[in-house]
Protein backbone atom coordinates (compact mmCIF):
# COMPACT_ATOMS: atom_id res chain seq x y z
CA UNK A 1 0.00 0.00 0.00
CA UNK A 2 1.68 3.26 -1.03
CA UNK A 3 2.00 6.34 1.29
CA UNK A 4 -0.95 8.25 1.31
CA UNK A 5 -0.21 12.24 1.21
CA UNK A 6 -1.62 14.20 3.69
CA UNK A 7 -5.34 16.00 3.22
CA UNK A 8 -3.96 19.87 3.85
CA UNK A 9 -0.27 21.20 4.91
CA UNK A 10 -0.83 23.61 8.01
CA UNK A 11 0.36 26.94 8.76
CA UNK A 12 3.33 28.16 10.73
CA UNK A 13 2.43 31.12 12.99
CA UNK A 14 5.15 33.01 14.01
CA UNK A 15 5.37 34.63 17.79
CA UNK A 16 6.86 37.63 16.60
CA UNK A 17 3.79 37.95 14.10
CA UNK A 18 1.64 37.67 16.61
CA UNK A 19 3.16 39.67 19.47
CA UNK A 20 2.49 43.05 16.87
CA UNK A 21 -1.22 43.07 17.76
CA UNK A 22 -0.21 43.58 21.78
CA UNK A 23 3.17 45.94 21.20
CA UNK A 24 0.80 48.65 19.59
CA UNK A 25 -1.63 48.72 22.53
CA UNK A 26 1.36 48.52 25.09
CA UNK A 27 3.09 51.55 23.69
CA UNK A 28 -0.07 53.77 23.36
CA UNK A 29 -0.37 52.67 27.66
CA UNK A 30 3.25 53.58 28.27
CA UNK A 31 2.84 56.90 26.95
CA UNK A 32 0.37 57.44 29.12
CA UNK A 33 1.79 56.34 32.19
CA UNK A 34 5.03 58.16 31.43
CA UNK A 35 3.24 61.55 31.00
CA UNK A 36 0.74 60.54 33.37
CA UNK A 37 2.02 58.49 36.38
CA UNK A 38 6.15 58.67 36.39
CA UNK A 39 7.80 61.60 37.96
CA UNK A 40 9.58 63.40 36.00
CA UNK A 41 8.44 61.35 32.64
CA UNK A 42 11.07 58.31 33.41
CA UNK A 43 11.03 55.52 31.75
CA UNK A 44 9.75 52.45 33.13
CA UNK A 45 12.27 50.31 34.79
CA UNK A 46 12.39 46.69 34.93
CA UNK A 47 15.62 44.94 36.57
CA UNK A 48 16.13 41.03 35.76
CA UNK A 49 18.07 38.72 38.04
CA UNK A 50 20.26 36.18 36.46
CA UNK A 51 21.70 33.40 38.71
CA UNK A 52 22.49 30.42 36.64
CA UNK A 53 24.24 29.82 33.13
CA UNK A 54 20.63 27.79 31.33
CA UNK A 55 20.52 28.66 28.11
CA UNK A 56 16.86 29.50 28.11
CA UNK A 57 16.96 31.84 30.94
CA UNK A 58 20.21 33.70 28.87
CA UNK A 59 17.70 33.89 25.48
CA UNK A 60 14.64 35.00 27.73
CA UNK A 61 17.16 37.62 29.33
CA UNK A 62 18.47 38.79 25.68
CA UNK A 63 14.73 38.92 24.35
CA UNK A 64 13.36 40.80 27.50
CA UNK A 65 16.13 43.42 26.58
CA UNK A 66 15.74 44.02 23.29
CA UNK A 67 12.16 44.20 23.87
CA UNK A 68 12.32 46.81 26.30
CA UNK A 69 14.60 48.75 24.30
CA UNK A 70 12.65 48.74 21.66
CA UNK A 71 9.17 49.61 23.15
CA UNK A 72 10.78 52.11 25.69
CA UNK A 73 11.24 50.53 28.68
CA UNK A 74 14.36 51.04 30.88
CA UNK A 75 15.89 47.27 31.64
CA UNK A 76 18.88 46.08 33.39
CA UNK A 77 20.20 42.76 33.80
CA UNK A 78 21.74 42.11 36.96
CA UNK A 79 24.23 38.77 37.19
CA UNK A 80 24.48 36.90 39.94
CA UNK A 81 27.34 34.47 40.51
CA UNK A 82 26.61 33.18 44.08
CA UNK A 83 23.28 32.79 43.95
CA UNK A 84 23.10 32.44 47.61
CA UNK A 85 23.25 36.14 47.55
CA UNK A 86 20.25 36.86 45.12
CA UNK A 87 17.71 37.33 48.15
CA UNK A 88 19.81 40.23 49.25
CA UNK A 89 19.66 41.57 45.73
CA UNK A 90 16.17 41.27 45.16
CA UNK A 91 15.42 43.16 48.36
CA UNK A 92 17.48 45.95 47.56
CA UNK A 93 15.26 46.04 44.32
CA UNK A 94 12.20 45.71 46.23
CA UNK A 95 13.40 49.05 48.39
CA UNK A 96 14.62 51.12 44.87
CA UNK A 97 11.83 53.94 44.36
CA UNK A 98 13.81 53.71 40.62
CA UNK A 99 12.47 49.95 40.11
CA UNK A 100 9.00 49.48 39.00
CA UNK A 101 9.19 45.68 38.14
CA UNK A 102 11.09 42.78 39.48
CA UNK A 103 11.86 39.34 37.66
CA UNK A 104 13.98 36.57 38.14
CA UNK A 105 15.22 33.80 35.12
CA UNK A 106 14.11 30.44 36.44
CA UNK A 107 15.65 28.14 37.68
CA UNK A 108 17.48 28.80 39.95
CA UNK A 109 18.16 26.53 42.95
CA UNK A 110 15.27 24.37 41.61
CA UNK A 111 13.77 23.22 44.24
CA UNK A 112 11.69 24.40 46.65
CA UNK A 113 13.66 27.55 47.34
CA UNK A 114 12.80 29.15 43.81
CA UNK A 115 9.09 29.10 45.39
CA UNK A 116 10.69 30.88 48.19
CA UNK A 117 12.20 33.34 46.05
CA UNK A 118 8.91 34.39 44.04
CA UNK A 119 7.80 35.66 47.08
CA UNK A 120 10.31 37.80 48.23
CA UNK A 121 9.49 39.80 45.47
CA UNK A 122 6.74 42.68 46.33
CA UNK A 123 3.87 42.23 44.69
CA UNK A 124 3.69 45.84 43.79
CA UNK A 125 6.57 44.98 41.46
CA UNK A 126 6.07 41.16 40.36
CA UNK A 127 5.83 41.39 37.05
CA UNK A 128 5.58 37.77 36.29
CA UNK A 129 2.31 37.32 38.29
CA UNK A 130 3.51 34.82 40.47
CA UNK A 131 2.79 35.92 44.10
CA UNK A 132 0.69 33.88 45.71
CA UNK A 133 -1.75 36.48 45.75
CA UNK A 134 -1.93 36.77 41.78
CA UNK A 135 -2.14 32.90 41.59
CA UNK A 136 -4.90 32.67 44.12
CA UNK A 137 -6.94 35.10 42.07
CA UNK A 138 -5.87 33.31 39.29
CA UNK A 139 -7.33 29.86 40.63
CA UNK A 140 -10.17 31.42 41.99
CA UNK A 141 -11.29 33.74 39.07
CA UNK A 142 -10.98 37.05 41.03
CA UNK A 143 -9.90 39.52 38.53
CA UNK A 144 -9.62 42.64 41.18
CA UNK A 145 -7.42 43.29 44.32
CA UNK A 146 -9.99 45.39 46.05
CA UNK A 147 -13.08 45.60 46.62
CA UNK A 148 -14.00 49.16 44.14
CA UNK A 149 -12.20 47.21 41.32
CA UNK A 150 -9.55 49.56 41.02
CA UNK A 151 -6.55 47.54 40.93
CA UNK A 152 -6.23 44.69 38.62
CA UNK A 153 -4.59 41.41 39.62
CA UNK A 154 -2.52 39.77 37.09
CA UNK A 155 -2.05 36.67 35.62
CA UNK A 156 1.46 35.01 35.09
CA UNK A 157 2.79 35.86 31.87
CA UNK A 158 3.51 32.23 29.85
CA UNK A 159 0.29 31.08 30.80
CA UNK A 160 -1.26 34.26 29.63
CA UNK A 161 0.40 34.70 26.39
CA UNK A 162 -0.91 31.53 25.64
CA UNK A 163 -4.13 32.37 26.16
CA UNK A 164 -3.78 35.11 24.07
CA UNK A 165 -1.85 33.09 21.22
CA UNK A 166 -5.30 31.22 21.42
CA UNK A 167 -7.55 34.23 21.08
CA UNK A 168 -5.59 35.31 18.12
CA UNK A 169 -5.63 32.09 16.46
CA UNK A 170 -9.59 32.36 16.79
CA UNK A 171 -9.65 29.21 18.54
CA UNK A 172 -11.72 31.38 21.26
CA UNK A 173 -15.14 31.40 20.06
CA UNK A 174 -15.91 35.13 20.54
CA UNK A 175 -20.08 34.50 19.88
CA UNK A 176 -19.42 32.80 23.68
CA UNK A 177 -20.03 35.02 26.67
CA UNK A 178 -16.26 35.56 28.35
CA UNK A 179 -15.98 32.53 30.65
CA UNK A 180 -17.22 30.46 28.12
CA UNK A 181 -15.13 30.59 24.94
CA UNK A 182 -13.44 27.28 24.93
CA UNK A 183 -16.77 25.62 25.60
CA UNK A 184 -16.73 21.68 23.84
CA UNK A 185 -12.95 22.47 23.32
CA UNK A 186 -10.48 19.82 24.15
CA UNK A 187 -6.53 20.29 24.97
CA UNK A 188 -3.64 18.34 26.26
CA UNK A 189 -1.09 20.33 27.88
CA UNK A 190 2.52 18.57 28.20
CA UNK A 191 3.90 20.11 31.07
CA UNK A 192 2.48 20.64 34.20
CA UNK A 193 4.93 23.27 35.95
CA UNK A 194 3.94 25.41 38.49
CA UNK A 195 4.49 28.42 36.73
CA UNK A 196 3.15 27.68 33.37
CA UNK A 197 1.75 24.15 32.66
CA UNK A 198 -0.67 23.72 36.18
CA UNK A 199 -1.65 27.53 35.80
CA UNK A 200 -2.46 27.18 31.98
CA UNK A 201 -4.44 24.17 32.47
CA UNK A 202 -6.73 25.98 35.17
CA UNK A 203 -7.43 29.39 32.94
CA UNK A 204 -7.99 27.43 29.68
CA UNK A 205 -10.70 25.31 32.01
CA UNK A 206 -12.17 28.37 33.40
CA UNK A 207 -12.58 29.28 30.08
CA UNK A 208 -14.72 26.14 29.42
CA UNK A 209 -11.95 23.66 28.00
CA UNK A 210 -11.33 20.50 28.98
CA UNK A 211 -7.79 19.92 29.65
CA UNK A 212 -5.71 16.93 29.62
CA UNK A 213 -2.37 18.01 32.18
CA UNK A 214 0.40 15.73 31.69
CA UNK A 215 3.55 15.52 33.40
CA UNK A 216 6.10 12.27 33.83
CA UNK A 217 4.19 10.44 36.13
CA UNK A 218 0.31 10.69 35.69
CA UNK A 219 -2.08 12.26 33.65
CA UNK A 220 -4.68 14.69 35.49
CA UNK A 221 -8.43 16.61 33.63
CA UNK A 222 -9.10 19.87 34.70
CA UNK A 223 -12.97 20.80 33.71
CA UNK A 224 -14.81 24.02 35.21
CA UNK A 225 -17.92 21.91 35.76
CA UNK A 226 -20.98 21.07 34.15
CA UNK A 227 -22.76 22.79 31.15
CA UNK A 228 -22.09 26.51 30.87
CA UNK A 229 -22.24 27.45 34.80
CA UNK A 230 -19.33 29.41 35.76
CA UNK A 231 -17.42 27.51 38.56
CA UNK A 232 -13.81 27.40 39.67
CA UNK A 233 -12.28 24.56 37.99
CA UNK A 234 -12.13 20.88 38.83
CA UNK A 235 -9.18 18.50 38.49
CA UNK A 236 -9.67 14.60 38.41
CA UNK A 237 -6.85 12.25 37.81
CA UNK A 238 -6.85 10.13 35.20
CA UNK A 239 -4.31 7.36 36.12
CA UNK A 240 -0.39 6.73 34.99
CA UNK A 241 1.20 8.49 31.79
CA UNK A 242 1.00 5.48 29.58
CA UNK A 243 1.73 5.59 26.31
CA UNK A 244 -1.69 4.46 25.22
CA UNK A 245 -3.54 6.81 27.41
CA UNK A 246 -1.34 9.86 26.14
CA UNK A 247 -2.26 8.40 22.54
CA UNK A 248 -5.86 8.52 23.37
CA UNK A 249 -6.42 11.65 25.15
CA UNK A 250 -4.19 13.66 22.44
CA UNK A 251 -6.26 12.20 19.60
CA UNK A 252 -9.42 13.84 21.45
CA UNK A 253 -7.66 17.05 21.71
CA UNK A 254 -8.75 20.35 19.38
CA UNK A 255 -5.32 22.25 20.78
CA UNK A 256 -1.90 20.15 21.96
CA UNK A 257 0.74 22.27 24.29
CA UNK A 258 4.28 21.47 25.13
CA UNK A 259 6.18 22.61 27.27
CA UNK A 260 9.25 19.73 27.44
CA UNK A 261 12.67 21.39 28.81
CA UNK A 262 14.70 18.54 26.75
CA UNK A 263 16.06 19.16 23.34
CA UNK A 264 15.48 15.23 22.96
CA UNK A 265 11.82 15.11 23.57
CA UNK A 266 9.21 14.90 20.29
CA UNK A 267 5.28 14.88 20.51
CA UNK A 268 4.49 12.04 18.48
CA UNK A 269 3.51 13.57 15.27
CA UNK A 270 1.30 10.45 14.67
CA UNK A 271 -1.10 11.14 17.91
CA UNK A 272 -2.04 14.85 16.73
CA UNK A 273 -5.52 14.98 15.87
CA UNK A 274 -6.04 16.32 12.26
CA UNK A 275 -6.54 19.65 12.07
CA UNK A 276 -4.95 20.28 15.59
CA UNK A 277 -3.76 23.86 16.82
CA UNK A 278 -0.34 23.09 18.15
CA UNK A 279 2.11 25.31 20.35
CA UNK A 280 4.77 25.07 22.06
CA UNK A 281 6.40 27.00 25.05
CA UNK A 282 9.79 24.87 25.35
CA UNK A 283 13.00 26.56 23.99
CA UNK A 284 13.38 23.71 22.55
CA UNK A 285 11.67 22.56 19.58
CA UNK A 286 9.05 19.74 21.17
CA UNK A 287 7.50 18.96 17.77
CA UNK A 288 9.24 17.54 14.95
CA UNK A 289 9.22 18.83 11.99
CA UNK A 290 6.26 17.16 10.40
CA UNK A 291 3.81 18.71 12.49
CA UNK A 292 1.80 20.83 10.09
CA UNK A 293 1.11 17.37 7.87
CA UNK A 294 -1.55 16.87 11.16
CA UNK A 295 -1.96 20.29 12.60
CA UNK A 296 -3.80 23.44 10.92
CA UNK A 297 -1.88 26.26 12.84
CA UNK A 298 1.38 25.18 14.75
CA UNK A 299 3.34 27.97 17.02
CA UNK A 300 6.79 26.89 17.28
CA UNK A 301 7.74 29.13 19.99
CA UNK A 302 5.79 31.52 22.44
CA UNK A 303 8.89 33.82 23.83
CA UNK A 304 7.96 37.23 21.92
CA UNK A 305 4.49 37.21 23.26
CA UNK A 306 4.97 35.96 26.58
CA UNK A 307 7.74 39.05 26.90
CA UNK A 308 4.87 41.45 25.83
CA UNK A 309 2.71 40.09 28.26
CA UNK A 310 5.51 41.15 30.85
CA UNK A 311 5.99 44.44 29.83
CA UNK A 312 1.81 44.78 29.81
CA UNK A 313 1.78 43.31 33.42
CA UNK A 314 4.23 45.53 34.62
CA UNK A 315 2.45 48.50 33.20
CA UNK A 316 -0.72 47.64 34.91
CA UNK A 317 1.30 47.74 38.52
CA UNK A 318 2.44 50.78 37.53
CA UNK A 319 -0.78 52.06 37.49
CA UNK A 320 -2.26 50.07 40.47
CA UNK A 321 0.20 51.45 42.26
CA UNK A 322 -0.37 55.16 41.27
CA UNK A 323 -3.89 54.39 42.27
CA UNK A 324 -3.24 53.06 45.85
CA UNK A 325 -1.05 56.30 46.47
CA UNK A 326 -3.63 58.67 44.63
CA UNK A 327 -7.26 56.96 44.64
CA UNK A 328 -7.91 57.88 41.63
CA UNK A 329 -9.81 56.31 39.05
CA UNK A 330 -8.38 54.14 36.33
CA UNK A 331 -6.11 55.52 33.81
CA UNK A 332 -7.83 54.69 30.40
CA UNK A 333 -6.44 50.79 29.09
Amino acid sequence: MSNSKPSFAGRTILSSSISKSFTEEIVKNLETITKSVKPNGKKPYLVGFLANKDPAAESYASWTQKTCEEMGFEYSLIKVPNKDFLEEKIIEANNDDDIDGIMIYFPVFGDAQDQYLKQVIKIEKDVEGLNHTYYQNMYHNVRYLDEAKELKSILPCTPLAIIKILEYLKVYNSLLPLGNRLYGKKAIIINRSEIVGRPLAALMANDGCTVYSVDVNNIQKFTRGEGLKFSKHQVEDLGANTPELLKQLSLESDIVITGVPVQSYKFPTENIKEGAVCINFSFYKNFSDDVKTKASLYVPSTGKVTICMLLRNMVRLIENNYHKKAGSKSIEQ
